[in-house]
Parts: C-alpha cells; structure tokens; sequence
C-alpha cells in the first residue's frame, strides 16, 4: 500500500470530526505554494503599464520601453494596457501565453505603515489590522486546520507566522536552498527523540528528523546542485526545482520566502538589479513548473510581496516602500492570459496618498476566492481562515 493510501485509509478517507466540526478533503490532489518576495518588488516595472504617459514621465530613469518587436529590451504585451518586464520574456510569458499565468495589479493590504516587518506579519498572519493581533495564529495554519488532507510545508530555515496555528500535527520546515549533509547523525537523532518521547514536542521533533532525511536523499541524488546557497533570488532556481520535486511527491500546501527586492538604489530599468532578480525568479518558477510534472494541472503557485514602491523613481534611481502591488497567480488549469480584478487609469490623479498604487484587490480576498475553488470551502471555514472577508472570486480556478 502505498504512504498517500495508507494516510487516506487513516484519515477515514478523508473526512473526520473534531470538536464538532466536519472537515472535508481538499478536491482531487489539489496544490497550493505561495512565493513571498520580502522587500517590497517593483510591481510596476513588472507588470508594466505601458499605455500610461504618466509612467513615462514618474520614471524617466527607470522605465521600460513599450513593447517593440525590434527591442529585446521593451516590454512583452500582455493587452492594451499592460506589457511584461524582459526579464521574464523567456519563462513566465509563454505561461501567460497558454492561460497559465494571470496578474492582479492594484493588490495587497490595508496595511499602511510602509514597514517590512509589520506589513510581512499583516499579510502572514491574514488578521484585520485594526485590533489584537494573534501572532500564534496564520492564515496558512488556519487552512491547514480546515482540511485533513493538506499535507504542509515550509521551505524555510524557521517555521514562518504563516503556518502557526491550530494544525493537528506539526508543519515542517527545511530551507532547500541550503540543504548540506545533517549535522546529526542517525544515532544522535535517535537520542534526541528518546529525550522528548514523553514531552509535547514529540511529534513535532521526530517529525522535524523525517522531512529532513527524506529531502536530504532527495537533493543528494544531484550533488553538482547542492552547493549553490540559500534562497536568494540567485539561488532561487535551484530551490523552486528541490520544491518542485517535494510537492510532486509528498506535499501539497507549501511557502517559501525570497529576499532582495528592496530597490532604493540604482534599481535599473530593463537591465540591471531589479532586472537580474527578476530573471532568476523567474527561471526559479518556469524550472518548478518542469519538475512538478503533471501535478501542474492541479497545482496553484501564488507570488505575493508586502507592499508595492512608490510610483515616481527617487533621486538615488530607486524606488521607496509604496503600497499597492501587482500579485501573480499561476497554474497548469488556470483561467489565466489575463490582467484580472478591479482597475483604475495610471495617472497622478489616481495615485493613493500622490505617491502609490492604490490597493483595489484586498489579498485575503483574493486568496478566500482561490481558496473556495481549490477547496469548495464552506463559508464557516472562510470564516475561520480570514475572518470578516468576503471572497473575490476572479474565476481564475
């Protein structure tokens, strides 16, 4: 029998009830990973609105041309309105090509503090901002909780806010980026579980000792790989292949972070550090696409930052912590090839506060709406994962 039948036999095929609550299987072998990129990306020279002469005139250092046939340096098009960095033009647009990429420009958070602690919590923790935050409590362990069929994982050095929560047994967490030969043996493994086998921690260690043996012998089957470093944006690639090769096998709810996309400085426009970190992200997701094989039909990849940057460049030829951002959702069935939720015309009359984009799509909207699809969630267990939010379902699933 194989482990996937042998949990599913466990589970009662896939329903139980705790505490009175039933808890129904996700659909089919439903994935979800959301790619955090901390620090803030510049959304705008991303997804590129490239009908607007206003963005022309915010960003005469920055901007990226509009799309041109003869110039590999212009933006790719994605409709009227909007063009793609170049950067991307070899990896994530031949996915938006097929339908399996979409973009929501104007997302994120109400968030409006502008600092990358707060607003990374705002968004990990999926709490209305106003009132007592419950930092033991994310969104995606409150997911987690719902369905019993969720396998979790955190491909992260540290289990993130996103996944604590009341999940019924731990969320493991390993940084495939910087995975070398464990530190502790077989034997030391086995000594320190003996030392928590009457403790709460139990399960929690031995389950810790399993995922990291188990991804441990997956990446040693490349060692000319293994030695490329931690999630950057520079060793992304490799990380998004590792979280390919785990998701198609064993883990269907996954998170990982991204670090360096706050661009105060010398930021560059079709080339340089924006556009490098761009290419290697996506050349990350375009190389998780190949290794999660046919799983991509019923997988979902959700790439989200905490804020956007300011609309008009700085004096250093960077931009500055802004609000509103563009997310990206991504997947093998997706209703995708569109620019998709609420919209307003780029210009400086339409900015929010002068300076940023406006937040028209609330992220815990966009992901309930995902969530409904990918799941059929009740409203009682929306309720529970973000409460007081109304779903927005942009029929991308």
């Amino acid at each position: 029998m194989r482990r996937r039948d042998l949990l599913r036999t466990a589970l009662g095929l896939g329903l139980a009830t705790v505490a009175g609550r039933v808890w129904a299987a996700p659909k089919a072998d439903a994935r979800l990973l959301v790619v955090f990129l901390r620090g803030a990306y510049d959304a705008a020279n991303t997804v590129v609105p490239v009908a607007s002469s206003f963005y022309y005139e915010a960003r005469p250092a920055l901007a990226v041309a509009k799309p041109n046939p003869a110039d590999l340096a212009s933006a790719s098009p994605l409709d009227a309105e909007w063009g793609l960095h170049p950067a991307l033009r070899e990896t994530i647009l031949p996915l938006y090509a097929k339908g399996q990429a979409a973009f929501v420009p104007f997302a994120g958070t109400d968030d409006l503090t502008r600092s990358h602690f707060e607003t990374q919590d705002t968004i990990e923790l999926g709490q209305a901002v106003q009132g007592r935050r419950d930092y033991g409590s994310g969104f995606m362990g409150r997911l987690a909780a719902e369905l019993t069929r969720l396998r979790p994982i955190a491909f992260t050095d540290q289990l993130p806010l996103v996944f604590r929560g009341p999940v019924q047994r731990p969320v493991p967490n390993v940084a495939v980026g910087q995975m070398g030969k464990p530190g502790v043996d077989a034997r030391q493994a086995a000594l320190i579980e003996s030392m928590y086998a009457n403790h709460v921690l139990r399960d929690a260690v031995a389950e810790g000792f399993r995922v990291r043996d188990d991804v441990y012998r997956m990446i040693s089957a490349h060692p000319d790989q293994a030695d490329r470093g931690a999630v950057s944006p520079k060793g992304f690639e490799l990380a998004a292949r590792r979280i390919g090769q785990l998701m198609r096998e064993q883990y269907n709810l996954g998170f990982v972070d991204v670090g360096g996309w706050d661009t105060h400085v010398n930021q560059g426009g079709a080339t340089g550090y924006l556009a490098d970190r761009l290419g290697e992200l996506g050349r990350g997701l375009a190389g998780f696409v190949q290794e999660v094989g046919p799983a991509w039909n019923d997988t979902v990849v959700v790439v989200l930052s905490e804020f956007g940057r300011t609309f008009r460049e700085n004096g250093s030829r960077g931009t500055d912590h802004g609000h509103g951002s563009t997310y990206w959702v991504l997947g093998g069935n997706l209703r995708g090839g569109r620019i998709v939720g609420p919209q307003v015309p780029v210009d400086a009359a339409h900015l929010f506060q002068n300076r940023d984009w406006p937040v028209l799509t609330d992220y815990r909207a966009l992901l309930a709406g995902l969530m409904t699809r990918l799941y059929d969630l009740p409203p009682a267990s929306l309720a529970r994962i973000f409460p007081g939010i109304q779903p927005q379902d942009l029929a991308l699933v």
